[in-house]
């Protein structure tokens, strides 16, 4: 147990540490947007590998708009392009939520996020994750209050300052403030990443879509050319897991850089000896510790 909470301690430090770190990575996603639940493993294996380096920055928009005048055939547009990402990414997405129980108001889910985000910036990254389980995996409408608040339950926030932020206008003119930074860099396409150094001369580097993982890596390793860094040894997959908690096999797959089938028979080891659990999604595998972070 001692090694246990030694990992998850180096794990947080990466994951979350000390703002002051030579690099800050902007990443501007749509909470709503599978391209950008797809990202997860590469930036939880940016976070890992070179956490000591570089810090993480969400900013909330949205490609969804239209939405607000949501049709039948714009909500069949909708499930096929889930069931598409699904398939190519590996990290599910269940696009049947368009046809069962459609969003019409896009803009709630970055709202309740940033409300969130009022009681710390893990809470407010934690939340981001719950609400995407909640919306993919389990096909939950979330512009729904109720959804919302049973996602705040779950990640042990103040369900009742949640609630009252969710209706306040501070948690309204944060987001507004995200989608500000999103027009003033001119980001048109999501998920995009932005790296900026210390010199703040100098622009960041914009990075659009998705790209490799060793592309990532390049532009830290340019952006820090006068350092010597190396990339933190990886955890022991219990460690991860019990970190994390609940992960996708291709999450266990990029960040071990094994292949799916691998990340799946030792996922399915750890089941053998009642350390985790596996989770029925659409597609692929999830799975959850059994045993709590330290």
């Amino acid at each position: 147990m001692k090694n246990l909470h030694s990992e998850h301690q180096s794990l947080r430090h990466l994951c979350q540490g000390s703002n002051q770190k030579p690099l800050e990575i902007y990443v501007f996603v749509d909470p709503l947007c599978p391209e950008c639940w797809a990202l997860e493993p590469i930036l939880k294996k940016l976070q890992i590998e070179y956490g000591n380096w570089i810090t993480l920055k969400h900013v909330l928009t949205s490609n969804l708009q239209k939405l607000n005048i949501g049709t039948k055939k714009k909500f069949e547009d909708m499930a096929k392009t889930w069931e598409q990402t699904a398939c190519r990414s590996g990290m599910s997405c269940d696009g049947n939520l368009w046809l069962e129980n459609p969003i019409s108001t896009p803009f709630a889910a970055s709202i309740a996020i940033k409300a969130a985000g009022l009681q710390g910036k893990k809470q407010g990254i934690r939340f981001l994750r719950k609400l995407r389980e909640a919306l993919f995996l389990e096909k939950q409408n979330v512009e729904k209050e109720d959804v919302l608040v049973k996602c705040a339950e779950e990640i042990g926030l103040d369900v009742e300052e949640f609630v009252r932020d969710l209706h306040a206008e501070h948690a309204t003119k944060a987001f507004q403030c995200d989608l500000k930074i999103t027009s003033e860099m001119d980001i048109t396409d999501i998920p995009t990443l932005v790296f900026f150094n210390e010199k703040v001369e100098e622009e960041g580097i914009k990075i659009s879509g998705h790209y490799s993982y060793e592309t990532y890596v390049h532009i830290i390793y340019e952006m820090l050319e006068e350092e010597e860094i190396n990339p933190h040894p990886l955890p022991p997959l219990r460690s991860f897991l019990a970190y994390f908690q609940f992960v996708a096999a291709k999450e266990v797959a990029v960040v071990y850089d094994i292949s799916i089938e691998q990340a799946e028979r030792e996922l399915k080891k750890l089941q053998l000896q009642r350390l985790v659990e596996q989770v029925p999604v659409k597609y692929g595998t999830f799975w959850r510790s059994l045993e709590k972070g330290c």
